[in-house]
């Protein structure tokens, strides 16, 4: 009779996505709840693919108002969801602000639910 092991943590990654490869913890579940969150929205998954395709892969936040046809504070706050998603960076220069989309976020994103 063959001696069954348990399974480590990294084994069941190793094969599985972690929506797929078993029951996920509350923590690991609400992060990825956070992140599709954020893409939820199609203003924000537009920034995202506007700040990508921008020279140089990164926007001022006066040149992504125009595009999605919002104010600035109301394109801010979409931004500031993106950042705190870890799906974009924030960086002040002088009066305005400049993101650039953290390819690893949207990558870890994708790990999550690909079968």
């Amino acid at each position: 009779m063959p001696i069954e092991l348990p399974l480590l943590e990294a084994d069941a990654t190793a094969c599985c996505t972690p929506v797929t490869g078993g029951v996920l913890a509350l923590d690991e579940a609400e992060r990825i709840a956070h992140t599709f969150k954020a893409l939820g929205d199609p203003t924000r998954v537009r920034l995202l693919s506007l700040i990508a395709a921008s020279e140089g892969g990164e926007a001022c936040i006066c040149d992504l108002t125009e595009p999605v046809g919002l104010s600035q504070p109301t394109v801010s706050h979409h931004m500031k969801i993106l950042v705190d998603a870890g799906l974009a960076t924030r960086e002040q220069r002088g009066r305005w602000a400049y993101f650039r989309v953290i390819t690893d976020g949207l990558e870890r994103a994708s790990q999550a639910i690909r079968p």
